[in-house]
C-alpha cells in the first residue's frame, strides 16, 4: 500500500472518528515500509494528535475569530502532495462540512488522483440512537464525494438496525451507494467489563497496540484481549478492496 490518502469523514461528534483513525494508521504503518503521515483537523478535540507514537500533525484551520478559513486547508493538501507516502486525515465534527465543501469545490479528489494518490473515504455509521444521524452523514458524503468508500459499522451504541429490525446493510440507503463501497469494517460490541474496560484504558492513555504490548501497565490478559480485538479488525481491513 503506497501513496494512499484516507479521509475519515462523519459529521456527528463522538461516533469514533479518532478511534478509526488510530486503527487505520496502525494497520497501514508496517506495510511496504512506506512513510505514514497523520493529520488531525479537529479544532476542538484534537485527540488524534495526542497519539505521540503516530506522529500526528495538527492542522490549524480556525481563525482567531473562531471561524473556519477554508483556504487554510491548502496547507494540508500541499503537505499531502509534496511527499510520497500514505496519509490518514482525522476530521472533527466541527470541520466536516467545511472540509468536504473544500474538497468538492477545489476538485481535490481529482487532483489527488491525478497526482497518483489513491483516495479513500472512511464513513462511520453507528447503531442505536446514533443510526439516523450517522446514516444521514454517510449519505451526504456518498452523494458529494467522488472517491471509493469504506464503511465502518460501530456497534458500541447498539446494533445498526431500525426500529422494525432491518439492518443498515439491508436498507435502501445502503444499497443506493453500494457501488462506492469497497469494504465494510465492524467495530463489534463486546463485554464492557473486560474488553471495553481494556480498550478504554488503552485509548485514555493514547497508546498504540505496540505500546500496550511493551507496557507494564497492562497485565497479560488485558494485552490478550486488546490483541484479539485488533487482530480481528486488521483482518477485516485486509479484506477491503484497496
Amino acid at each position: 500500500m503506497k501513496n494512499t490518502v484516507h479521509f475519515i469523514l462523519q459529521g456527528k461528534g463522538g461516533i469514533g472518528k479518532t478511534l478509526v483513525s488510530t486503527i487505520l494508521a496502525q494497520w497501514i504503518r508496517p506495510k511496504d515500509g512506506a512513510t505514514l503521515r497523520c493529520y488531525d483537523t479537529d479544532q476542538e478535540n484534537a485527540t488524534f494528535s495526542r497519539y505521540k507514537a503516530l506522529g500526528v500533525k495538527h492542522v490549524q484551520v480556525m481563525t482567531d475569530a473562531r471561524t473556519i478559513d477554508p483556504k487554510r486547508f491548502d496547507a494540508l493538501m500541499i503537505d499531502i502532495l509534496e511527499t510520497d507516502g500514505n496519509c490518514v486525515i482525522d476530521n472533527g465534527a466541527n470541520t466536516f462540512s467545511p472540509l468536504l465543501a473544500y474538497l468538492i469545490e477545489n476538485d481535490a479528489f481529482s487532483l489527488l488522483q491525478d497526482s497518483e494518490r489513491r483516495v479513500y473515504i472512511h464513513s462511520i455509521v453507528g447503531g442505536g440512537d446514533t443510526l439516523h444521524d450517522t446514516a444521514s452523514g454517510f449519505v451526504s458524503t456518498a452523494k458529494s464525494a467522488k472517491a471509493p468508500m469504506v464503511l465502518w459499522e460501530n456497534q458500541h451504541f447498539g446494533l445498526l438496525q431500525s426500529a422494525s429490525g432491518k439492518l443498515f446493510s439491508e436498507s435502501q440507503t445502503y444499497h443506493d451507494h453500494l457501488d462506492k463501497i469497497r469494504g465494510r469494517v465492524t467495530l463489534a460490541q463486546r463485554n464492557a467489563d473486560t474488553f471495553g474496560a481494556d480498550l478504554k484504558k488503552m485509548n485514555t492513555a493514547r497508546m498504540t497496540v505496540d505500546e500496550v504490548m511493551q507496557s507494564d501497565k497492562f497485565n497479560i490478559m488485558e494485552k490478550q484481549r486488546i490483541k484479539v480485538v485488533y487482530r480481528e479488525i486488521f483482518e477485516q481491513l485486509d479484506r477491503v478492496d484497496w
